[in-house]
C-alpha cells in the first residue's frame, strides 16, 4: 500500500533508517512497510526504560512490545491530544488545553484531570504532570468506590450487613480491592447466597413433615444419638439371634475367658479400644438390650443418649429394648435419613441453621448487590483518571521509545544511550559503551556468538553482593592481550551507581586491524619466549639434579672392600668435531639467509629500502590483516539483542569507525604535562647491543664474502 506520507531516511550502520521527527511521522508509522523497521519486538524488562510505560503498552501482558502495540499507543496517545507534535518534545506534562475534548473519551480525560487536581487543591492549574500522579494508587484506592466491582467492610455502616461480608469473606474467601483491603465481588456473592438459598429451601422442606421431623426440634438430637450406636445395636441383636439359632454360639459371641484374661494386666477405663470391641451386652438368645445396667461400659454413655433423645420420647422409660422396637426405631429414621442425604453442600454450614436462615430471609444480599453496582458504575471515571496517567507517561516516553524500536537513531547517532545499552564498563584501560544486560550467560553466548563481536561476560555485584546483575561487554578498540576471565572492572549503571565487575566468559573475535597487524609478530614472540623459558627450565631442573646428585655422592661412605667407580671416558674429540661441524653450519646458513636479506635491501636504492621493508612487513602481517578486515565488517548488533528477547529486522552493522566509537582508549588530557623521569626505571641490559653488533659484523663479513665490497677472498 503506497503512502501519502513524505519519509526522510538517514543511513547508519550499513542500511536506512527512518528518520522521525514530527507528530506526523509518528501518525504515519501504521504506513510505513514493517520491513523497515529495525526492531518488531523488545522486552519489557532488562532494557533501560521506564516499566510501567512498557506494561502499558504492552496489551496482551506477555512481557514484549510489538509493533502493532507501539501503532496502539501512537493512535491512542494522537488521538487524545490536539497536536501530536507535543509526543516529540517527550515531556512528562501536559497542558489542560492540549487535551482534544472533541470525543467522549477525550472529554472523560479531561474531567479526570481536572478532578485529581481539584483533589489536589490545584483547581486553578493549567497543566498536570506526572508528579501529581505520583500517588496515583493511593488516590484511586482512597475513593469510597473506584470501579474495581469490589466492596469491602470498610465501606459498609450497617453492623449487620457488614457482619454478613465478614462471613461470606470467611466461608467463601475475598479479592483484594483496590485500595488492598480484602473483599467480595458479585461472583463471590452469589455464590454464597446460591448455597444459602439452598440449604434454607432443603430445610423448609422438611418443616411441618411428621415423618421427618417426627419429634420436632428435637429430631436432630435423636438423629445424632441413634447413628451414634445403630451399628452396635444391631450387631448386638443379631447375635442374639444367632444365640438363638444355636445355644452353643452365645458364649463365643459374647467373648471367651481367655479374651478377658488378655486385658485383665491392662490399666482399664471406658475408652479402651478393647472393652469397645466386645459386644454391647452379654449375648443370650432373644435377649432384648438392657438400657440400664449390664450394658457395655465403653458404650454406656451413648447408651444413655439413645435412651434420652430417642427411646424415651417414642417409647417411654423402660428398662431395656426388643429387636422388635428397635426395627421400629431404624424405620422412624428413615424419612429423616433420606432428607439429610438430600442437604445440599454448604460452606457456611458451620454459621448453624439460625443464622443460615436469618442471612436468607434478611435483604443483605439486595444491598450488597446495590452496593457492588455502585462501585462498577464508577468504573469508567476511575479507567479515566488512569487514562490520564497512561497519557502522561506516552506523551513523555513514546518518542524515545520509537527512535530505540523504528530505527536505532539514539544508538547510531551517539546523541543519547539506546535503551538497551545498560551503563559503561571500566576494563584495561578502556571504557566500553555497549554494554547489554543478560539474565542467562551461556543461553545468551550461544547466540550471540554469531555476532561477529568480541564480547566480555561480567557479573556485577554491589552492596556487598546482595545486589548482582550479568552484563555482555563489547570491546571494539585496542587489543585483547590482557582480556582473559578472572580479570576485574568497574561497571557504571546509568544511575551512576557502580558495580565490581569480573570477567567470567569471553565470545573471542577480532577487535581491530592494528591488533590483527602486530598479531603475527606477537605469536612469534610469545612462541620464542615459551621455547626459551622451556629450555631454561629443562636447564635448569639438569643442574639441580646434577647438584643433588653430586652432594649424595660426595655425603655417601665408601664400604670396605668396595672397588673403586671406573675412570670416565677421556674427552672424545672426534666425537664432538661433528656437533660443532654441524651448530657452524647452522650458525654460517642462518648468517648465510641474514646476509642475503640484508644484502638484497642494501642493493636497493636509498628510497627503495623503506618500502621493501614496509613491504615485508605487509606480506607477513596482510594475511591477519585482511581477515580481521572481513570480520570487522561483519559485526553485528543483531544476534547479541536477539540473543536477549528482542525480534531485530535489520542487519545493525557496526563498522570499524563507529565500533571504535564504541569503546574508548585511555588517553592523557590534552595541555597534560607528563614528566619522563622514572626513579624506578629498569636498568637497560648491555647483552643485546653486543648480540647487535656481533650481528652487524657476522653480516659485513658475509657481504665481503658475497663481493659486496669488492672482489671476494676465495673466488
Amino acid at each position: 500500500m503506497a503512502s501519502s506520507h513524505t519519509w526522510h531516511f538517514f543511513r547508519a550502520g550499513g542500511f536506512d533508517q527512518v528518520q522521525i521527527d514530527s507528530g506526523a511521522d509518528l501518525l504515519a508509522l501504521k504506513e510505513l512497510d514493517q520491513k523497515l523497521w529495525v526492531a518488531l519486538s523488545c522486552p519489557t524488562r532488562g532494557i533501560e526504560f521506564d516499566n510501567k510505560t512498557l506494561d502499558l503498552i504492552d496489551h496482551d501482558a506477555d512481557a514484549h512490545v510489538h509493533a502493532n502495540e507501539i501503532l496502539s499507543a501512537i493512535g491512542w496517545a494522537g488521538g487524545l491530544l490536539k497536536n501530536a507534535d507535543l509526543l516529540v518534545k517527550g515531556s512528562d506534562s501536559v497542558a489542560l488545553a492540549d487535551i482534544d475534548d472533541s470525543s467522549e473519551e477525550g472529554q472523560q480525560v479531561l474531567v479526570s484531570a481536572q478532578y485529581i487536581l481539584k483533589c489536589l487543591d490545584k483547581a486553578d492549574a493549567t497543566e498536570i504532570s506526572l508528579a501529581d500522579m505520583a500517588d496515583i494508587e493511593k488516590f484511586v484506592a482512597g475513593l469510597e468506590f473506584n470501579g474495581d466491582g469490589v466492596i469491602h467492610t470498610g465501606q459498609i455502616a450497617d453492623a449487620g450487613l457488614r457482619k454478613t461480608v465478614e462471613d461470606i469473606i470467611k466461608y467463601r474467601g475475598s479479592v483484594a480491592d483496590l485500595s488492598g483491603n480484602p473483599g467480595i465481588n458479585q461472583e463471590i456473592s452469589d455464590a454464597f447466597f446460591a448455597e444459602v438459598t439452598a440449604y434454607a429451601d432443603w430445610q423448609a422442606s422438611a418443616n411441618g413433615d411428621a415423618d421427618i421431623r417426627f419429634l420436632g426440634e428435637k429430631t436432630q438430637a435423636a438423629a445424632d444419638a441413634f447413628h451414634a450406636i445403630r451399628d452396635k445395636v444391631s450387631d448386638y441383636f443379631t447375635r442374639c439371634q444367632l444365640a438363638a439359632y444355636d445355644a452353643r454360639a452365645a458364649v463365643p459371641l459374647s467373648r471367651s475367658a481367655e479374651d478377658y484374661q488378655n486385658i485383665a494386666a491392662q490399666t482399664l477405663s471406658a475408652q479402651n479400644t478393647d472393652i469397645a470391641n466386645f459386644p454391647l451386652a452379654t449375648v443370650d438368645p432373644d435377649k432384648p438390650l438392657p438400657l440400664i445396667s449390664g450394658v457395655n461400659p465403653a458404650w454406656q454413655k451413648q447408651v444413655d443418649a439413645l435412651y434420652e433423645q430417642a427411646i424415651v420420647p417414642l417409647f417411654g422409660r423402660k428398662d431395656s429394648l426388643f429387636a422388635a422396637e428397635w426395627v421400629a426405631l431404624c424405620v422412624k429414621f428413615t424419612a429423616f435419613d433420606a432428607w439429610q442425604s438430600a442437604k445440599p453442600a454448604c460452606s457456611a454450614e458451620e454459621l448453624g441453621g439460625e443464622r443460615l436462615r436469618e442471612i436468607f430471609v434478611s435483604k443483605h444480599k439486595q444491598a450488597i448487590d446495590n452496593l457492588i453496582g455502585q462501585d462498577k458504575a464508577v468504573e469508567t471515571e476511575v479507567k479515566a483518571i488512569r487514562s490520564v496517567e497512561k497519557l502522561l507517561r506516552y506523551n513523555r516516553d513514546l518518542f524515545n521509545l520509537v527512535n530505540n524500536f523504528v530505527s536505532f537513531r539514539s544508538f547510531y547517532t551517539g546523541r543519547d544511550k539506546a535503551i538497551f545499552q545498560l551503563g559503561t564498563l571500566y576494563l584495561d584501560g578502556r571504557s566500553c559503551d555497549l554494554c547489554i544486560r543478560v539474565e542467562d550467560i551461556g543461553k545468551h553466548a550461544e547466540f550471540a556468538n554469531m555476532s561477529g563481536l568480541y564480547l566480555a561476560y561480567c557479573d556485577c555485584v554491589r552492596n556487598g553482593g546482595a545486589e548482582k546483575i550479568s552484563i555482555a561487554a563489547a570491546f571494539t578498540a585496542g587489543d585483547s592481550d590482557f582480556l582473559m576471565v578472572g580479570r576485574n572492572g568497574i561497571f557504571y549503571d546509568r544511575k551512576g551507581q557502580d558495580w565490581d565487575a569480573t570477567i567470567v566468559r569471553i565470545l573471542d573475535h577480532p577487535i581491530s586491524i592494528r591488533q590483527a597487524f602486530w598479531s603475527p609478530y606477537k605469536k612469534l614472540s610469545k612462541f620464542i619466549s615459551e621455547q626459551l623459558q622451556k629450555m631454561a627450565s629443562s636447564r635448569a631442573a639438569a643442574a639441580d639434579e646434577k647438584l643433588i646428585k653430586a652432594a649424595v655422592e660426595t655425603g655417601t661412605p665408601v664400604a670396605a672392600g668396595t672397588p673403586p667407580p671406573p675412570p670416565k671416558p677421556p674427552f672424545d674429540v672426534g666425537k664432538f668435531a661433528g656437533i660443532f661441524a654441524a651448530i657452524g653450519l647452522a650458525l654460517g646458513a642462518i648468517g648465510g639467509i641474514l646476509a642475503s636479506v640484508v644484502g638484497g635491501i642494501l642493493g636497493l636504492k636509498f628510497w627503495q629500502i623503506p618500502l621493501a621493508i614496509f613491504g615485508l612487513m605487509l606480506l607477513i602481517s596482510g594475511p591477519a590483516m585482511i581477515v580481521a578486515w572481513f570480520k570487522l565488517k561483519k559485526r553485528n548488533l543483531g544476534p547479541v539483542l536477539d540473543a536477549n528477547g528482542w525480534a531485530i529486522n535489520a542487519r545493525a552493522r557496526i563498522n570499524i569507525p563507529f565500533g571504535t566509537s564504541l569503546t574508548k582508549l585511555a588517553h592523557l588530557p590534552q595541555g597534560a604535562r607528563r614528566s619522563l623521569t622514572d626513579p624506578f626505571e629498569e636498568k637497560k641490559p648491555v647483552w643485546p647491543y653486543y648480540m647487535l653488533i656481533v650481528g652487524i659484523i657476522v653480516a659485513l663479513i658475509g657481504l665481503w664474502f658475497m663481493g659486496i665490497f669488492g672482489t671476494a677472498p676465495i673466488q
